[in-house]
């Protein structure tokens, strides 16, 4: 075994003039939440604890799109989503459609171990909340005056605000230079901003790897939307080889199957957690804009993006660390 890693993200897609003080603020979050992991990893807790530990933690702060500071629909109330995925036995959990879970990853795990079912969604999935006792709170915890506001933009424009993404390939360590260019979504125009998804890879000391995923979805989204964050092997995943968080354009990290695709590439075509990476941002992607963390079982870290940024932050046992924007 190659040690325990940790990566973390806060959303593909960042705003080129994104001030100087939202990006520290950022990395100060994306710092926190490693520093919590890695306590975690050192206490011997395994992966799937820590995953869930520390999406709960970005949940809670209202920086980034999940939990308090998710997204509004048109109609200005939040509908979150998440996923969980333990890679041992590819045990899982996902939720979508909710609007009164303080924390949604925590719901999405409950869906694993306490059901019969992997999915549960919208008036089910709170009903199930209320039967297992976890933490309601009212749909205005969930809302914050910026995305108040950005929903209104988005109304004035009638458009659904996304994230920031320009068609560019990049690696950590590695930056790109932003180029104005027209987006879309399953063919129709869209407009553009907000950070967005949040999410956890985590490989322990035990070379088992776990992975969660939690959002908001897209601002002014219609409601009943779901994306690809609540999605086993499209926002989510994890094995015996690795645990995939994905972030970005959710239809096209759907039709991609995108997380499943970097185990799929490792398992099938022999290539490393880095190679997979690269392989599938570049190759199955079509022209949507999106971005990934990974860990492998022994104990490699690996993020890629072909977007002006990604939020993100990476730590290894052997005292590696890094948090980047761009």
């Amino acid at each position: 075994m190659g040690g325990w890693a940790i990566a973390v993200h806060g959303g593909a897609g960042v705003d080129p003039n994104l001030p100087k003080e939202r990006q520290e603020e950022a990395k100060r979050l994306l710092t926190r939440c490693l520093d919590i992991g890695i306590s975690a990893l050192r206490s011997n807790l395994p992966a799937i604890d820590v995953v869930e530990l520390v999406v709960r933690e970005l949940e809670t702060d209202p920086l980034f799109n999940s939990g308090r500071g998710s997204a509004l629909t048109e109609n200005g109330t939040v509908e979150m989503e998440a996923s969980i995925m333990d890679g041992p036995k590819r045990r899982c959990g996902a939720v979508s459609g909710l609007s009164t879970v303080k924390n949604p990853v925590s719901l999405a795990r409950l869906v694993m171990e306490k059901s019969p079912h992997s999915y549960l969604a919208f008036s089910g999935a709170e009903e199930f909340a209320k039967k297992q006792g976890v933490e309601l709170v009212d749909n205005e915890y969930f809302i914050t005056e910026d995305n108040v506001g950005m929903l209104k933009l988005a109304k004035e424009a009638n458009s659904i605000l996304f994230d920031y993404r320009i068609p560019t390939i990049a690696t950590c360590g590695a930056g790109a230079a932003a180029m104005d260019s027209p987006l879309q979504m399953n063919g129709l125009p869209i407009s553009v901003y907000a950070p967005e998804t949040v999410g956890c890879v985590v490989v322990d000391k035990e070379g088992r790897c776990a992975a969660a995923t939690s959002t908001g979805g897209l601002m002014n989204k219609m409601t009943g939307r779901i994306g690809d964050s609540p999605l086993i092997g499209s926002g989510t995943y994890a094995c015996e080889l690795c645990g995939v968080s994905c972030t970005g354009e959710g239809e096209a990290i759907i039709r991609s199957t995108l997380a499943r695709e970097v185990a799929a590439v490792m398992e099938y075509k022999g290539l490393s957690l880095h190679e997979a990476v690269d392989f599938v941002i570049k190759n199955r992607l079509d022209e949507g804009k999106a971005g990934l963390i990974a860990v492998s079982k022994n104990g490699e870290v690996a993020c890629g993006f072909n977007t002006t940024g990604m939020f993100r932050g990476c730590a290894t046992e052997d005292g590696f660390m890094e948090v980047g924007v761009w």
